[in-house]
């Protein structure tokens, strides 16, 4: 029986790690359930779950889910502090990072910090604090599973040990989303909701709209080289439109090994929270024939700069990757909030990459400080265009 803590269980992760936790009522008890402002699912999965504490991060909502909560057992608790708490809490073994974006950073370090059993679905904390990340689980011992599913395919193709011996490259698919073929020159008139259908994959909204500019694609890559200490020179990313291929790993010998299965983040989770078993996701087998082909291709670079400003970054070291990743939350909002085109989301991350001073890295407080210089960066970048236009 695992004790298992889910931060974000209210996002799409953590709504499918609750489905495949209900499946094995066996092997799997919650501890905690998290979510930002999302109140009144939080207390549903309360109910549901009964969970020993519920932590939602707006403290002014506080009141009303512990009123809701009130006498079923569940202790309310709210802010960044409860959720580092029970991140870190002793009485939980196994914890489920899956805020998105910056926000998940803190609370996934915390899980780091206390030695547990982490299944990351938070690329951020990677891409922003890498080191600091993986020096944490190393120091702790704790046990890093990967739940993006390209990493937990190529988790599940490299040997044993997880030892990237004998790799020659490791190769990230991606769908290329919705505008894979969409000209460019109409890809300013796109709406949120046409940037947030994604052909295969059921997302939330800020994910969706990175897979459309594959900055998704550009974190995971990030992501990797932390992840699987290999250089960016062998990390490459192919484009898959049909999602089937999940990743794949090439070996010095021309073996190349690859992870299948149909477009759900339910195995990935479900991969993670029984390793090393198997258990039921509650996922639909994967019918090769009624497929008919795999296709794949390369990325178009142009198309997507997202994805040359990931291995820039990464040349660069220090924090700017923390940049990347914070101008491109900023430029994202924006667009969802309809106060920038969709075609100018890569356009002001570039800027913000290129302009931004490039420090090292050696604390939180240096990956934070960089993170709110960026944002500022590009909050000023923006509304000077916007000014400009108008």
């Amino acid at each position: 029986m695992r004790n298992l803590s889910i931060l974000g269980s209210t996002g799409s992760v953590g709504t499918s790690t609750l489905d495949v936790v209900q499946r094995h009522p066996d092997r799997f008890r919650i501890f905690a359930l998290t979510a930002n402002r999302q109140a009144a699912a939080l207390v549903e999965q309360c109910r549901r779950f009964q969970p020993r504490f519920a932590v939602i991060g707006d403290e002014s909502l506080h009141a009303s889910v512990a009123d809701a909560l009130h006498g079923s057992g569940t202790a309310v608790l709210s802010g960044a502090a409860a959720l580092d708490r029970v991140a870190a809490a002793p009485e939980a073994d196994t914890v489920m990072a899956a805020i998105v974006g910056a926000a998940g950073l803190a609370s996934s370090l915390a899980a780091a910090g206390a030695g547990k059993r982490i299944l990351l679905a938070n690329k951020e904390a990677l891409v922003m604090a890498g080191p600091l990340f993986m020096d944490a689980v190393k120091k702790s011992r704790a046990t890093l599973l990967p739940i993006d599913s390209e990493h937990n395919a190529i988790f599940q193709c490299l040997p044993p040990a997880s030892s990237a011996a004998g790799v020659r490259r490791i190769l990230l698919t991606g769908s290329g989303g919705p505008f894979r073929t969409t000209p460019l020159e109409d890809l300013r008139k796109v709406t949120p909701e046409q940037a947030c259908a994604h052909p295969n994959w059921v997302m939330g909204k800020k994910i969706s709209v990175d897979s459309a500019t594959m900055m998704n694609k550009a974190l995971e890559v990030i992501e990797a080289h932390w992840l699987f200490g290999l250089p960016a020179a062998r990390i490459e990313v192919l484009i898959h439109p049909q999602s089937v291929v999940h990743s794949m790993v090439e070996y010095e010998d021309g073996s190349v090994l690859a992870q299948l299965g149909n477009p759900d983040m339910r195995t990935p989770i479900a991969h993670a929270l029984a390793y090393p078993d198997r258990i039921d996701a509650g996922v639909a087998r994967l019918d090769l024939a009624a497929l008919a082909k795999l296709t794949f291709e390369a990325p178009d670079f142009q198309r997507f700069p997202a994805l040359g400003f990931a291995y820039r970054a990464l040349v660069q070291g220090g924090t700017a990757a923390a940049t990347l990743n914070a101008a491109n939350e900023y430029a994202v909002a924006a667009f969802l909030g309809g106060a920038m085109p969709f075609d100018r989301i890569a356009g002001l991350i570039g800027e913000v990459a290129r302009m931004a001073p490039v420090r090292t890295a050696a604390t939180l407080a240096d990956v934070l400080a960089a993170d709110q210089q960026a944002r500022s960066l590009a909050q000023t970048l923006h509304q000077a265009e916007m000014e400009r236009v108008a």
